[in-house]
């Protein structure tokens, strides 16, 4: 029997990889959101507190300047939410750095940021939005009752500020989850059925979408236990591991920072306070870490790591390869 408990120790069998060359660093900005989404691993909500610091948002853009970061991928909860967040972007965009904000769109309709969309469209902030299912129904079953089309009033907005359109620099990627014990279906052709529904319902276009396994942890975990579907869901994700995946997936290339600046291998990962593999110590910070030392460490791996190579694969970029 598999139990949630065992994701925090040293037993797995799933396959050791090292580190690639370190690109992108992945910031979660605190757990404070507008949503209480039955998937999130994150566990975020309105009735959290943490929020990284001005002083932390300070050492993560020094240390982007050290380690050359090509992109800063933030994340939350609603990264949005953070008071620092349109400074942290604006200081990443001037020293030339990518950056992706992973938003759940309904904070974009939300009082007090209704200006938002015109800075992440000014500053060229890749977006990155959720919006698990393009049916109404299955939407607000996830989200919440009204976040549907919340979400879609939102895309219509980024849509007619240039996101999403053809030939246009503002990208726009959608992401969809499962619900329950179940892998994404491929990709491609998921990516055709929401494009087509979107457009013919709503006018809404958008770049790419990007469909992502369901991590066991947090509060998915507490779904999958109350349900006693933890263990099958393990065995699925176990049953479909690919190897090939591993080449791919993304915490090779990436770092996750977590609100109080201190690092690990994956967003994943940080939820489970699993230290960075690279390091001996428990818990390491970004303001004292020497990312030279990063390339062809090992990284901290445990059963829920087959998440993302079960299937097609998951990743922040979506599925690894096409079935």
């Amino acid at each position: 029997m598999m139990r949630a408990t065992a994701l925090n120790t040293g037993e797995t069998d799933f396959p050791a990889i090292l580190r690639k060359n370190l690109e992108i660093l992945q910031v979660n900005l605190g757990y404070v959101c507008n949503l209480s989404c039955t998937h999130c691993h994150v566990n975020a909500g309105p009735k959290r507190t943490e929020v990284m610091t001005l002083e932390t948002i300070r050492e993560v853009l020094a240390f982007i300047d050290q380690a050359k970061i090509k992109t800063l991928d933030l994340t939350g909860g609603a990264p949005e939410m953070n008071p620092q967040f349109t400074y942290l972007v604006s200081r990443a965009r001037a020293m030339g750095v990518k950056v992706i904000d992973r938003c759940n769109l309904v904070i974009l309709e939300e009082p007090g940021y209704e200006q938002m969309t015109a800075f992440l469209a000014g500053h060229e902030v890749e977006i990155i939005a959720s919006l698990p299912c393009y049916l109404e129904d299955n939407v607000d079953k996830q989200r919440g009752k009204g976040t549907f089309q919340s979400s879609l009033a939102a895309l219509q907005r980024l849509n007619a500020l240039g996101y999403g359109q053809p030939g246009s620099d503002l990208q726009l990627n959608l992401v969809f989850n499962p619900q329950g014990v179940s892998l994404p279906p491929e990709q491609s052709s998921l990516e055709k059925a929401y494009k087509d529904y979107l457009l013919s319902h709503y006018g809404i276009v958008f770049n790419r979408l990007f469909a992502l396994a369901n991590l066991p942890i947090q509060r998915f975990a507490k779904y999958l236990i109350n349900k006693n579907l933890f263990d099958e869901y393990m065995q699925l994700l176990k049953t479909n591991h690919h190897a090939e995946n591993l080449e791919q997936v993304m915490c090779r290339n990436t770092l996750s920072v977590d609100w109080q600046g201190y690092v690990y291998d994956c967003d994943f990962n940080q939820m489970l306070a699993l230290p960075l593999g690279a390091l001996s110590e428990s818990k390491a910070h970004i303001s004292g870490l020497n990312f030279s030392i990063l390339n062809g460490q090992p990284i901290t791996v445990r059963d829920h790591c087959f998440g993302c190579t079960a299937g097609q694969g998951s990743s922040c970029g979506g599925a690894l390869q096409s079935l």
